[in-house]
């Protein structure tokens, strides 16, 4: 059930100004903040300038009447409910509202308990609306931890800084390595903010291509590309009040990059297609394993928008820099893991290799890790047999007390790459997707690599 929104920003549209002055009275009272139109082209005015969660709409209204203004609301802002009222008691008006996408018809005269009862409800039902489409952007952190855990020196540092920089409205920039947490960094900040009862729309950068992520962002209009079949809002609606994460902002074009920095600067956007300037009012927070000033130095990202990005940059520890932290998260990941099955402990041999290996996938190749483990371990305790951690660089398992004598040496990037992948794909007897999932890239980016460095099953 969806929580009661007990302030909202309501627009009340009649021309009788003694009606609009007792309506804006009573509302202010329930705790609302409310804005008034003397007509229907001034309710489409007031509409363009900012958001509202709620219009109050008469019918009979000079210049542009109630039902052209519901047909726009209903076309631009889909989430806005609408409560017609009027002194016109037509049956055949109102089954046409109610069609058009009112939330209720309410004749004059009525009770305030009456209008008060009608604005909740209309409240409610755009606050479940809202959840449900974050809901759908969000499914895929469901999978992932939302705790922050951790005692090392370095993770405490961060958390201070992120524990003072929450209640703040600033934008934040998240650096670390992938597979760091940057996410669970970013819904820590959400939950610890004022804006934590409104949404949170996350959007992997990467994971879109360059030609959809402006119309993924900022919506776009009915016929505005081939495909385009209806009017869809975009992220940055649906995250109004809220607060929207940007994954991988690094990755988003230099097309791109000056519509965003505008979005940024102003609040303000357009829908492809569109030719109307929308506003939505959010807190970005973005993340990034790329180094965003090498980045701007290479001509690939604005310094302007870098600028607005890192107002307060926080650095995310890689696994190998908290390296006393790997018990905890260790305990924690297989709790998570492993609810359906029986209950799985680290052989101490197995945490110290656990402590040995370096992470080059961090926290998130330490959960594929012991996931795997999990299902591999035939009792209850896992041993460093059933991690599959590659064995040139897992120093418990190779028997070396120098580990890998290539990490740090003279060597190229490119050789190094090419001996992790090869010693994955041997200890997952060449099963690729399982490869893949440990090295935590795409299987198509792993037959690349396959082929680049001409690895073959022995």
């Amino acid at each position: 059930m969806a929580k009661l929104q007990h302030s909202a920003n309501i627009l009340v549209a009649d021309d009788e100004y003694d009606f609009r002055m007792i309506l804006e009275s009573f509302l202010v009272t329930e705790g609302h903040t409310i804005t008034t139109a003397e007509d229907g082209a001034d309710a489409i005015n007031k509409l363009q300038e900012k958001p509202f969660d709620l219009v109050l709409l008469d019918i009979r209204m000079p210049r542009v009447d109630g039902i052209e203004v519901l047909q726009y609301i209903k076309q631009q802002y889909i989430d806005t409910q609408v409560i017609i009222l009027t002194a016109v008691n037509d049956v055949r008006i109102a089954v046409e509202c109610m069609k058009l996408g009112a939330f209720h018809f309410l004749t004059k005269p009525y009770s305030v308990d009456e209008l008060s009862s009608l604005v909740n409800r209309a409240l409610e039902l755009r606050a479940m609306a809202i959840e449900l489409k974050v809901m759908k952007t969000t499914i895929s952190r469901l999978t992932h931890s939302s705790q922050l855990i951790g005692e090392s020196k370095e993770f405490q540092k961060s958390l201070d800084l992120a524990s003072k920089v929450a209640p703040s409205d600033s934008t934040v920039l998240l650096e670390g390595a992938s597979g760091t947490g940057k996410e669970v960094f970013a819904n820590y900040l959400y939950k610890n903010s004022p804006r934590a009862e409104k949404p949170f729309v996350a959007l992997n950068c990467a994971s879109i291509p360059d030609t959809l992520i402006e119309s993924e962002l900022f919506g776009h209009e009915k016929g505005a590309f081939t495909d385009a079949s209806a009017m869809r809002q975009g992220l940055v609606e649906i995250a109004n009040g809220g607060t929207l994460f940007l994954d991988e902002i690094g990755e988003i074009t230099p097309v791109f990059q000056p519509k965003l920095l505008r979005f940024i600067q102003s609040g303000e956007y357009r829908r492809v297609g569109g030719n109307k300037s929308l506003k939505s009012d959010v807190r970005i927070i973005s993340a990034t394993n790329k180094n965003l000033f090498d980045e701007v130095t290479a001509g690939r990202f604005r310094e302007d928008l870098l600028y607005r990005l890192n107002v307060i940059t926080l650095h995310l520890p890689s696994l190998l820099e908290r390296k006393d932290d790997i018990p905890l998260l260790a305990q924690n990941i297989l709790i998570r893991k492993n609810k359906l099955r029986e209950k799985k402990e680290l052989h101490p041999e197995a945490l110290e290799a656990l402590k040995e290996y370096h992470w080059p996938g961090n926290i998130r190749e330490l959960e594929n890790v012991l996931e795997r483990a999990i299902i591999l371990s035939t009792d209850e305790i896992i041993r460093p047999k059933d991690l599959l951690l590659p064995q040139q660089l897992n120093m418990k398992q190779s028997g070396s007390g120098n580990g890998n004598q290539k990490i740090g040496s003279a060597i190229s990037l490119d050789e190094l790459e090419k001996e992790h992948i090869g010693a994955v794909l041997i200890n997952t007897k060449w099963n690729k997707n399982l490869a893949a999932k440990l090295l935590d890239i795409s299987l198509k980016t792993l037959y690349t690599k396959i082929q680049k460095y001409n690895l073959k099953e022995e």
